[in-house]
């Protein structure tokens, strides 16, 4: 096993690294950095595809990991790129506002560098439980089962807030109907619910229970990093947010508090 894993690991970076040195190449040539967040999700996909073709371990958990890493990966894609047509990311813009002229070489060191560590890092329940021998098909099942929650919840969260922002009677207002009554960050949640699902699915043998920090590590971004707290940042001063911050959960989905 430790043989396989070591084959598989430097496998999945390689991928990832041809995947991220595509994606930079595309951002050069159309002037927009956030074309990462498309390939942020592609990355794990590749990753799960290549960890199902290297990998020696339970053939049923490789499938499952990789058709559950696939298809949340290429939901996401395909979400921001739609988000994301024609235009860069307000944040990438703040960012590269300290790179002067040299930009790209600033978004290499900066964006598509790290985030393509990340992605094998985070991706290593992935890669751990494609090595591992057989184990328990419970926890395996109540893996998926965290992950297809946290996939509908995400998927729904975010077909929402495009259907809102899709009517002009709407423009200027705040989404609070929907899954967007019980917590902040349905979007950020499911995500989470996914790399812990995807998770418990590794951990269904050994090794893959060691593999906890990358739900961790995910789990502090969403919340802490890039996701929920920046959101709140571009966010504070809007109005009515302060009443809706007041009343609705900042992340777990909870029931909407009286004011």
């Amino acid at each position: 096993m430790a043989e396989n894993f070591v084959v598989v690991i430097v496998a999945c970076l390689v991928g990832v690294a041809l995947l991220v040195a595509a994606t930079a190449l595309v951002a050069w040539r159309i002037g927009r950095v956030s074309v990462m967040d498309v390939g942020w999700g592609l990355g794990f996909a590749v990753v799960a595809l290549v960890a199902l073709g290297v990998g020696s371990g339970d053939l049923a958990r490789r499938v499952a990991l990789a058709v559950a890493a696939v298809l949340w990966g290429g939901r996401l894609a395909w979400h921001i790129a739609r988000r994301n047509r024609g235009r860069e990311d307000p944040r990438y813009e703040r960012l590269l506002e300290r790179a002067g002229g040299h930009r790209f070489r600033f978004a290499v060191l900066h964006v598509f560098g790290p985030q393509g560590l990340l992605i094998w890092l985070i991706a290593m329940p992935t890669q751990v439980g494609a090595v591992a021998g057989p184990g328990s098909r419970a926890v395996l099942a109540v893996g998926l089962a965290v992950w297809a929650l946290g996939l509908v919840f995400e998927a729904v969260g975010d077909a929402q807030l495009a259907r809102f922002k899709s009517d002009p009677a709407n423009r200027g207002r705040l989404m609070t109907r929907g899954l967007w009554a019980w917590t902040r960050h349905p979007n950020y949640f499911g995500d989470a619910c996914v790399w812990w699902g995807l998770y418990l699915a590794s951990a269904s043998a050994w090794p893959g229970v060691l593999t906890v920090l990358s739900p961790v590590v995910m789990t502090v971004i969403l919340v802490w990093g890039t996701g929920a707290r920046m959101t709140e940042r571009a966010m504070a001063g809007r109005p009515g947010w302060e009443e809706y911050a007041a009343r609705t959960s900042g992340f777990v989905p909870l029931p909407p508090r009286r004011r």
